[in-house]
C-alpha cells in the first residue's frame, strides 16, 4: 500500500487514538484525567489501573490531547501529522511530580507512532540516539528492525529490498546509500512499507509476495539543508579505507554524490538488493555473529550519483548512477560425495579464484500527470558489467576402483548489458472506482563469453591385478554469445458494479527470446594439426521462445471495512518452442494452465488482520536445462541439456496473521504456506561405469512440494528501556532428483530459532544479547536410506558505554558451534571478538576519531563455511575470509543550513 493511500483513506475514516501514561521512573499512573480536543469533537476519558487510555471514532484535525492529574504536572500534546492511519498509537505520556498545586503546562514534542495496515510507522523522537548517529545506528534501536555487520537490513523478519527519502527513491533505491550516509538527526520518521510491484496489474492472480520498503520522512527543519562526511583509515596487514559523501536536499530537490575506496570488505552500494553482487544469500540468522560475513578478500572502489526534482508542477524526475569495481581473491577446499549402488565418487578440491568485476547501473524515473488526471511513468534502468575469473583447482576425485590426481583450470572473460523499460499508464474516470491501467515492460540483455579452460589429471584403475595409469589432458578455447529479449505487456479494468462489490478484467501477454551461439576449439588439436580445429559436436545455434498469455476475471467484494473477498479465474495458454538451425529440428510444447484464485482478509479488530490466499504460476526452464548439447568442458560433470522439457506450474497457497497489541506495545506476525509444483524440472544423472565422470540431464516430473512456518514477535520486557526480538522459522522440503533411472527423493527439514535482548540501562550504556539455534536435517531414500544432521548454536554479546560526552568504549563477542555435519572442517567452533574506542571533537562532535580491533583471537579467517543437499550430493565447502587487524580511521561530518530557513 502507498502512502497516498493511506492518507487519503485516513482522512475519510475517524482515527482510533490510545497509550499510556506513567511517572517519571515509569509507573503507569491510574486515574490522570485525558482531555481530547479536535475540529469536531471533544473528548474525556480515565486512564486504568494499568495507566491505560483510549479515544474511539475521533474525527476531525488539529487534534491535542492534554493530560492532568493532582500533584503532577499536565502536559499538553498536538498531533502533527495524524493522517496516515486510522489507528494511532501515542508514545508513552510521562507526568512529572510537582511541589506545588499550582498548575503548570509541561510541553511535549511528539509524533504518533502509527501501525495501519502494510505500513509500520516509527517516531523517531520517541527513541534516544547519540549525536550525530547514521541512520544505519539508528535502526539497530528500533523494534522488529535488525541491522547485520554487512549492512543488511531486516523489518520483521524481512530484508529491506528499497530505500525511499519522502517517498522518493535514494540513490535508485540503494539500501547501504542510504543507511550509511543519512544523519538519524534529519529523520522525522521512519515507514515501513509492505510494497508490490506498481507494474503488476492482474494483482488478483500474482505469485510474488510483497517486498519491504524503508521510507524515509525528513524533518520539516531538514527538507532544505547539504551535508556530507569524509572518513579516511589505515592499519595493520595493508588495511585501508576513505571515503567521501555530498549530499544537498532543497524541499524536494535532492542531489548526491557519494564515492569510497577500502580493502576491508566494506560495500558502498547495493545495487537495491540485500544480497548486493555475486555475494551467496545471508540470512537473519547471522546478524549479529559478529565475524566478517563475506567470502574472501576485496579490494572495492565505488562511486556514484542521485538527482531528484520536480521538473515541473506535474512531473517528477530522478536518475542515478553507480560504479563498482570489486576484485575478490578467494581460496578454500570442499569436498562433494555422490552415492550410487556399492558406488561412491568423491570430489575434494583445493582452489583459489580471483574475480574482478567491473558494474555500472543507471536508473531513471519519470512521472507525469496530466490535467484530466491521468498518469504516465517511464522507468528505464540500464546496467553493464565487464568481469574477468581465474579459476585454479586440485583435484582429488575417487571411487571404489579409480582414482584421479590433477589440476582444473579456467580463466573467463565475460561483458554484459541489461537494458529494461517500464512504461505504465493510469487512466482516470470521474466515476469512482472505475480503472484502466496499461503497462508494457521491455528487456534486453545480452552476453559474450570467452573462456579457456584446462583440464589434466592422472588416472589409476587399481581393479586389474597391475593397476593401469593413464594422463588425461583437455583444452578447450569457448566462445559463447547469449542473448535474451522479453517483452510483457499488461492491461487492467476495474468496473464497480456495486457500492460493495468491483469486478476486474485483465490480460497479460509475456514473449521471451533467448538465443545462444557457442564455438568450442580443440586448442591441443590445433597446435598438433597447425590450424584452428572446432569440436563440431559441443558447438551451439540454438533459439528457443517462450509465450504466455493470461485471460483474468477476479471479483472482489467489501461488504464491511473488517472483511474483504477476492475470488478470480484465469485461463493462461503456455507455448514453448526451440530450434536447431544446424538439425533443422523444431521443440515444441503446448498447454493450457487453468488458474482459480482467492483471497481473503479479514480484519478481526482494531489491532488483528488475518489472510488466506491461493495462487498459481507458470516458470520456465532456464538456457541451462533446456540446450541441446554435450557439454564436457568439466571432464569430471558432463551436463547435457533436454530441449523438450515443459514449463513448471506451481501452487501456492498462504495464510497470515498479524496483531499488533498497543496497550503493550507488541507486534506478532506469523505465515503458513503450502507449495505444490507440477512438471517440476529436476536433475536427471548418471554415473559413466567404470570410471568417476558423473553425467546430468534434466527432466519433468510431480510430486515436488515444499511447506513453510515463521513467525516474529516483539515486546519491551519491564519497561521500554528493555526490548525483545524473537523468530524462527520452519522449512520442509520434498524434493525429487532421479539418479540412474531411478527416483530418489530428498527430504529437508530446516528449523532456526532467533532470539535478541536489547538493553539500554541509561543514556551512557548499552547492551545486546543475542542466540540463534539452526538445525538442517535432510535425508535421501537412493541408493539406500542416508541421513544428515547439522546443527549450529551462535551466543553474541555487545555493550556499548559513553565516558562523557566525547568517549565512547564498545566490546563485541560471538561465539559459533557446529555439529553433525559430514567434514570435519565444518564442525568449528570460532569465537569472535571485536573491540573499539571513539573520540568525537570539533564543534557539535563534528569530528570522529576511532581505534578498532576487529577478530582479536583471528578465528574468521577460515570462517566461510556452506553447505548443500540435493539428490544424492553432499556438497560442503570452507573458504577464507577476513581476519585479524587494528585500524585507525578519521571521520568528519559536514553540515550547512540554508541562512533563511523555512
Amino acid at each position: 500500500m502507498g502512502l497516498g493511500s493511506v492518507g487519503a483513506k485516513a482522512q475519510t475514516e475517524p482515527r482510533q487514538i490510545q497509550g499510556f501514561v506513567v511517572d517519571s521512573i515509569g509507573t503507569r499512573l491510574k486515574g490522570v484525567t485525558i482531555r481530547l480536543t479536535s475540529t469536531s469533537d471533544t473528548i474525556t476519558a480515565i486512564s486504568s489501573n494499568a495507566g491505560y487510555y483510549r479515544f474511539k471514532d475521533v474525527k476531525g484535525t488539529d487534534i491535542r490531547v492534554f493530560y492532568s492529574m493532582l500533584g503532577y504536572q499536565s502536559v499538553n500534546r498536538a498531533l502533527s501529522s495524524p493522517k496516515s492511519s486510522s489507528f494511532i498509537v501515542m508514545p508513552n505520556v510521562v507526568l512529572r511530580s510537582q511541589s506545588s498545586l499550582l498548575e503548570g503546562v509541561y510541553v511535549v514534542k511528539t509524533i504518533p507512532v502509527v501501525y495501519a495496515g502494510d505500513t509500520i510507522q516509527y517516531n523517531m523522537d520517541a527513541f534516544t540516539f547519540r549525536a550525530n548517529s547514521l541512520l544505519e545506528e539508528a535502526l539497530k534501536q528500533l523494534p522488529g528492525i535488525q541491522v547485520s555487520r554487512d549492512g543488511t537490513v531486516y523489518a520483521q523478519g524481512k530484508p529491506i529490498s528499497s530505500v525511499q527519502v519522502d517517498g522518493r527513491k535514494f540513490f535508485g533505491g540503494d539500501v547501504l546509500t542510504a543507511t550509511r550516509n543519512l544523519p538519524a538527526d534529519f529523520i522525522k520518521s521512519i515507514q515501513i512499507l509492505n510494497h508490490r510491484d506498481a507494474y503488476i496489474t492482474d494483482r488478483s492472480f500474482t505469485t510474488e509476495e510483497p517486498e519491504k520498503i524503508l521510507n524515509i520522512v525528513l524533518k520539516e527543519d531538514s527538507k532544505r539543508i547539504s551535508f556530507g562526511q569524509l572518513t579516511a583509515g589505515g592499519g595493520t596487514r595493508e588495511r585501508y579505507i576513505g571515503s567521501a559523501g555530498l549530499n544537498r536536499f532543497n524541499d524536494g530537490q535532492e542531489f548526491s554524490v557519494v564515492g569510497s575506496m577500502n580493502n576491508t570488505n566494506t560495500s558502498l552500494f547495493s545495487f537495491g538488493s540485500p544480497t548486493g553482487v555475486g555475494e551467496r544469500e545471508k540470512s537473519l540468522l547471522d546478524i549479529n555473529d559478529f565475524a566478517d560475513p563475506t567470502d574472501g578478500l576485496n579490494n572495492i572502489k565505488s562511486l556514484g550519483f542521485s538527482f531528484s526534482d520536480n521538473l515541473a508542477d506535474q512531473t517528477q524526475f530522478n536518475a542515478s548512477y553507480s560504479f563498482t569495481r570489486k576484485k575478490n581473491f578467494t581460496e578454500g577446499n570442499s569436498i562433494l560425495q555422490s552415492d550410487y549402488f556399492r558406488n561412491r565418487i568423491s570430489n575434494e578440491e583445493k582452489y583459489d579464484v580471483t574475480n574482478d568485476d567491473n558494474f555500472h547501473r543507471f536508473t531513471a524515473e519519470l512521472k507525469h500527470r496530466f490535467k484530466n488526471h491521468d498518469v504516465l511513468e517511464i522507468k528505464p534502468v540500464f546496467s553493464y558489467s565487464r568481469v574477468y575469473v581465474w579459476n585454479n583447482r586440485k583435484r582429488h576425485v575417487n571411487n571404489n576402483r579409480v582414482t584421479n590426481r590433477g589440476t582444473y583450470q579456467d580463466s573467463s572473460y565475460q561483458k554484459n548489458p541489461n537494458l529494461d523499460v517500464n512504461i505504465q499508464y493510469a487512466k482516470a474516470f470521474q466515476k469512482p472506482g472505475r480503472k484502466l491501467l496499461g503497462n508494457v515492460s521491455l528487456n534486453f540483455n545480452s552476453q559474450r563469453k570467452l573462456e579457456d579452460v584446462f583440464d589434466r589429471y592422472i588416472s589409476v584403475d587399481s581393479m586389474p591385478v597391475d593397476p593401469i595409469q593413464s594422463l588425461y589432458e583437455q583444452r578447450y578455447f569457448i566462445q559463447q554469445r547469449n542473448g535474451t529479449d522479453g517483452i510483457r505487456a499488461a492491461m487492467s479494468f476495474v468496473e464497480p458494479f456495486s457500492e460493495r462489490s468491483t469486478l476486474e478484467f485483465s490480460y497479460n501477454y509475456e514473449l521471451t527470446d533467448m538465443t545462444t551461439q557457442r564455438i568450442v576449439e580443440d586448442k591441443l588439436k590445433s597446435e598438433e594439426l597447425g590450424y584452428f580445429f572446432y569440436v563440431d559436436s559441443l558447438g551451439v545455434n540454438y533459439n528457443y521462445r517462450f509465450r504466455n498469455s493470461r485471460m483474468g476475471l477476479n471479483y472482489q467484494y467489501t461488504p464491511n471495512k473488517a472483511f474483504k473477498a477476492n475470488i478470480g479465474f484465469g485461463v493462461q495458454p503456455v507455448r514453448l518452442t526451440g530450434f536447431l538451425p544446424r538439425e533443422d529440428m523444431q521443440y515444441t510444447y503446448e498447454n493450457v494452465n487453468l488458474v482459480p484464485t482467492a483471497g481473503f482478509k479479514w480484519r478481526l479488530n482494531e489491532e488483528t488482520d488475518w489472510s488466506v490466499d491461493y495462487m498459481g504460476k507458470n516458470n520456465q526452464p532456464n538456457l541451462l536445462h533446456i540446450i541441446p548439447v554435450r557439454d564436457n568442458s568439466n571432464s569430471q560433470n558432463i551436463i547435457v541439456g533436454n530441449p523438450e522439457l515443459k514449463a513448471e506450474f506451481s501452487n501456492r497457497i498462504s495464510t497470515t496473521l498479524r496483531k499488533f497489541v498497543t496497550s503493550k506495545g507488541q507486534y506478532l506476525e506469523t505465515n503458513f504456506a503450502y507449495n505444490y509444483v507440477a512438471n517440476k524440472i529436476v536433475s536427471d544423472k548418471n554415473a559413466v561405469s567404470g570410471s568417476t565422470i558423473q553425467e546430468t540431464t534434466f527432466k519433468n516430473t510431480d510430486g515436488y512440494y515444499d511447506i513453510k512456518w515463521y513467525y516474529l514477535f516483539n515486546t519491551p520486557l519491564f519497561n521500554e528501556n528493555v526490548q525483545l526480538d524473537i523468530s524462527g522459522n520452519t522449512d520442509y522440503y520434498n524434493n525429487l532428483s532421479y539418479v540412474n533411472d531411478q527416483r530418489n527423493t530428498t527430504q529437508q527439514f530446516i528449523y532456526s530459532q532467533s532470539a535478541q535482548l536489547r538493553y539500554t540501562w541509561s543514556d551512557y550504556f548499552e547492551s545486546m544479547f543475542n542466540a540463534n539455534y539452526l538445525l538442517n536435517k535432510a535425508s535421501y531414500t537412493w541408493p539406500y536410506p542416508t541421513k544428515i544432521t547439522g546443527q549450529s548454536l551462535l551466543a553474541s554479546v555487545a555493550t556499548k558505554g559513553y565516558l562523557g560526552d566525547h568517549i565512547t568504549l564498545g566490546a563485541e563477542m560471538s561465539q559459533r558451534f557446529n555439529s553433525g555435519y559430514a567434514s570435519s572442517f565444518m564442525n568449528i567452533n570460532p569465537t569472535i571478538i571485536n573491540a573499539y574506542l571513539e573520540f568525537s571533537f570539533l564543534h557539535n562532535k563534528r569530528a570522529l576519531l576511532r581505534l578498532q580491533g576487529f577478530d582479536l583471537l583471528d578465528q574468521n579467517k577460515n570462517m566461510g563455511t556452506y553447505s548443500e543437499y540435493i539428490g544424492n550430493d553432499v556438497y560442503e565447502a570452507r573458504n577464507n575470509r577476513l581476519g585479524r587487524y587494528f585500524m585507525v580511521t578519521l571521520n568528519l561530518r559536514l553540515q550547512k543550513y540554508p541562512k533563511n530557513k523555512k
